[in-house]
């Protein structure tokens, strides 16, 4: 990997806003995933990121999410049950015109239904891209 390709895969993984010590859950892991991106976002939080299983109290959560992955809402859902009040919500999926691309439309449908709200999408990769979702605030 060339230096400008290294810089920029780790600039993109910083605008997670993962920060050391954090637990980040990982949803719908598959062979299709990007192990450069696992490996920057480990590297920076210090920790191995956690699966499904997970039971305890998680700083964000990362969710690979395909066309044919079934329903994105129980997967955002799921993501929510052990996540801090604060924490964000990734939803990492293929980039239009991959296979199993997932529409922005269809993201934020999915974030509505579940009580978050889709903000910021930006490639995470090169084959995916990183709608970042949180926490509907209050009275805002």
């Amino acid at each position: 990997m060339s230096s400008t390709a290294d810089d920029s895969a780790t600039q993109a993984v910083t605008r997670l806003g993962f920060t050391a010590g954090q637990v980040i859950q990982e949803l719908n892991y598959d062979d299709d995933v990007d192990a450069d991106v696992r490996t920057r976002i480990e590297a920076v939080t210090g920790t191995e990121l956690v699966d499904e299983d997970y039971d305890d109290v998680t700083d964000g959560a990362i969710i690979w999410f395909r066309e044919d992955d079934g329903d994105l809402t129980d997967a955002l859902v799921d993501a929510t049950s052990v996540l801090e009040d604060s924490g964000p919500i990734w939803v990492f999926s293929p980039k239009a015109g991959r296979a199993g691309h997932v529409s922005h439309s269809d993201i934020e449908e999915a974030a509505t239904t579940s009580g978050l709200h889709a903000m910021s999408t930006f490639a995470i990769g090169p084959d995916w891209s990183a709608t970042r979702l949180s926490t509907r605030g209050r009275g805002k």
